[in-house]
């Protein structure tokens, strides 16, 4: 027993194996887990947490709202194995391409409506990595504007509706999921707007950054061709208007929208004769594969934080924060500034089940509202998508980009877009009623 060394050395002796075992490369949710039998070991009897860890575990697997993560993943999956993503980039880059930097603005909007129907921050990343970003080199764009662009477009995931980040906060944090939701749609768009009018300044000033398509190279559109461009553009925007309009129409709850998301993709791959045994085949063996990793993590950010807060870790954070003679809005920027560290090492599900039932307690108290918190967060994890040195954004469009694409290329064109979402957390601290445009 080593309890009687209180709770500030526990804490610290925790956070020594955590920083000890990532460095050594063991995986966060085998890692949470281990330490959590280690600590329960040499602080309690351990049988007796054990019981309440497999209680834990066995509430956070079997919930409900969870249904709506490998569903979601399911349908992204399928977007990206189908060609309904791909046909969709090509009908707006006729439109687009006629404008100065109008690729990388028809980008942002195909970024827009791919996370309206999926959620998911990694394959969004990828396809407009497979997509976009090829496109725009072959077409002069400057290569840091190119980059960029497919990155700041690619993690907007993390906040429009479905996302999968607002989805894992709302089940951590016991906050309404339907509520996150409409508090984040404005934020998405003041993020999307910002990016668009960077990219068309930067192309006004500096035209060779984002040349037009000439004509010869879009060619002249026929009524067929403009069929093709209504229906590819028609159907993700129907598909994205059947998710949330289910949503927040009242029809659906979060997680039956994400089998209604299903069936309509299913519905436009079978339309589009593109729903065959293998699509349907690697689609789920790639969403065992993410949700697994999504359940590992969680189970062993569920065992560490039930057994940090029977030694009595919660109230010690709470009375730490709570001693800070400063007014409550310093306390959110720690929180803040603790969130962007962690989030430069690990991934964001670890943080948000290790950090967000600690945190979200502490920001009740304090009078603020844990729908606005949640916000907050979804935006500091966009910062930490981008940021390096373990950006995982950078990470996923390394994996798919052009020969002579490095990592270094990556991280520094990152900057501006990881500028405008600092830029939009100091909007959300300052003016709070951001989230309430829709509510």
């Amino acid at each position: 027993m080593i309890s009687f060394l209180g709770i500030g050395i526990g804490t610290i002796i925790i956070f020594a194996l955590m920083l000890s075992l990532l460095f050594i490369g063991m995986p966060l949710g085998f890692l949470t887990g281990f330490i959590a039998l280690v600590m329960s070991y040499l602080w309690f009897d351990t049988a007796a947490i054990m019981q309440m860890v497999a209680s834990r575990v066995t509430d956070f697997t079997s919930s409900y709202t969870f249904v709506a993560v490998p569903m979601f993943v399911f349908m992204a999956t399928l977007l990206d194995k189908t060609g309904i993503a791909k046909d969709l980039y090509n009908a707006m880059r006729i439109i687009g391409g006629r404008i100065r930097g109008g690729i990388a603005i028809q980008s942002m909007f195909v970024a827009i409506l791919l996370a309206a129907m999926s959620g998911i921050i990694g394959g969004e990343t990828v396809l407009l990595g497979m997509l976009a970003l090829p496109q725009m080199l072959r077409l002069g764009y400057n290569k840091n504007l190119a980059i960029g662009t497919v990155l700041g477009g690619g993690v907007l995931g993390t906040m429009m509706p479905p996302s999968i980040v607002l989805i894992i906060y709302g089940m951590t944090s016991n906050v309404s999921i339907g509520g996150l939701f409409l508090g984040a749609i404005p934020v998405a768009f003041l993020l999307c707007f910002l990016y668009m009018s960077y990219i068309l300044l930067l192309c006004y000033f500096k035209p060779e950054y984002g040349p037009a398509m000439k004509s010869d190279e879009i060619g002249a559109l026929t009524k067929k061709d403009l069929y093709k461009i209504f229906h590819d553009i028609a159907v993700p925007i129907a598909i994205a208007t059947w998710i949330l309009g289910s949503i927040y129409g009242g029809i659906a709850s979060v997680t039956e929208s994400a089998c209604i998301g299903v069936v309509g993709v299913l519905l436009a791959a079978l339309h589009r004769r593109e729903l065959s045994f293998e699509v349907v085949s690697l689609s789920l063996k790639h969403t065992i594969s993410t949700v697994g990793m999504i359940i590992w993590v969680g189970i062993g950010a569920t065992m560490i934080i039930g057994v940090y807060n029977l030694m009595g870790g919660d109230k010690f954070i709470f009375n730490l924060f709570q001693g800070i003679d400063a007014p409550p809005i310093v306390t959110i920027l720690i929180m803040m500034g603790i969130l962007l560290v962690l989030g430069m090492f690990l991934d964001w599900i670890g943080v948000a089940m290790l950090t967000m039932p600690i945190f979200v307690p502490i920001v009740q108290a304090l009078g603020y509202d844990p729908i606005w918190f949640g916000v907050l967060f979804c935006v500091n994890m966009q910062v930490s998508f981008l940021s390096p040195p373990f950006g995982p954004a950078a990470f996923y469009l390394k994996s798919v980009a052009p020969e002579g694409i490095e990592l270094t290329d990556i991280f520094k064109s990152v900057w501006p877009f990881i500028i405008m979402q600092i830029m939009v957390l100091a909007l959300l601290l300052i003016y709070p009623d951001i989230i309430r445009v829709f509510m």
